[in-house]
């Protein structure tokens, strides 16, 4: 079947509206062409598989790296060569891990990631992109001291999903919603498939995706902690969007929550009148921006 009859097809089916025709992706080299006038940078988006989640124990056994070409209007021009490599733990791979990512300890015997390589592709960008950057900053921190020194955004967090009528922020869904669908859990395809959903616009705002994301990477945000809150306040605050830090790893024991920082003194209000029972003048704050958000040194 030609092209010409594949559209007629599909024109045939979507057209009583009860049918969506969603199309398998392919990699694309470019979005927009070379524009002489742009300021350009380079931005990676990053993928990685691993042993398990904790990235204090376990081990990264797959890493991919796409750079791209991209300006501050969120544009995005060249995809650039991609680097993928797979890495020996030196343990088995859980048989789980198999059965998600398809990586058997047979591909990655003997394997390894060129540091060298990822430090080059590093020096040459700005930022490092990743969907769901609290889970892969720490692993990618923890192989090589150069992610530590780069700005992070996420294709999650940074990208206000529900706002724009998205319930779901899965890569697979997103894509989905996007009018395509891809073979995901390999790292360099997942990582493709980012950059595509990069480059779309936004149905509400009408903002390109890239663009939201970059603007709320500059932000600087506050964690505020809700020191010696009452025990009996978990769930107001669970419900708030507090998280639970249990004060392992040096770390403060207490809830806490991340916000822009022009939003703290309106989370305050709030602690006062609901959670503590005689009015607090000051908590602990941690400031940070993309240098270090999503990173465990927080």
């Amino acid at each position: 079947m030609d092209n010409q009859e594949e559209q007629k097809l599909i024109a045939s089916l979507t057209a009583g509206g009860n049918y969506k025709v969603i199309k398998r992706f392919t990699p694309v080299e470019y979005y927009h062409d070379a524009n002489p006038d742009a300021d350009t940078k380079i931005g990676i988006f990053i993928d990685t598989e691993t042993t398990g989640m904790d990235p204090r124990e376990d081990k990264v056994i797959e890493l991919a790296m796409v750079p791209f070409e991209f300006d501050s209007y969120g544009n995005i021009y060249r995809v650039l060569p991609e680097y993928n490599a797979l890495q020996d733990p030196g343990e088995p791979i859980p048989e789980l891990i198999t059965q998600i990512t398809g990586i058997t300890d047979e591909m990655v015997k003997g394997e390894s990631i060129d540091l060298q390589q990822v430090t080059k592709l590093l020096s040459e960008a700005v930022i490092v992109i990743a969907h769901n950057a609290r889970f892969d900053r720490p692993f990618c921190e923890k192989l090589l001291e150069d992610f530590k020194d780069i700005s992070w955004g996420c294709s999650i967090a940074d990208v206000n999903w529900n706002a724009e009528g998205f319930e779901g922020v899965k890569l697979e869904f997103l894509a989905y919603k996007h009018g395509f669908f891809f073979e995901g859990h390999r790292a360099t395809i997942d990582c493709q498939a980012g950059i595509e959903i990069l480059s779309q616009t936004l149905p509400k705002s009408g903002t390109p995706v890239l663009k939201q994301l970059l603007d709320n990477a500059r932000r600087t945000d506050v964690r505020l902690w809700a020191d010696k809150a009452p025990f009996d306040m978990k769930d107001v605050l669970k419900k708030r969007g507090y998280r639970w830090s249990p004060g392992d790893h040096g770390k403060r024991k207490a809830w806490y929550k991340d916000l822009p920082e022009d939003k703290v003194d309106e989370e305050m209000l709030f602690l006062n009148e609901h959670v503590y029972p005689r009015a607090v003048g000051v908590l602990p704050t941690d400031r940070f921006n993309a240098k270090i958000r999503y990173s465990q040194r927080i």
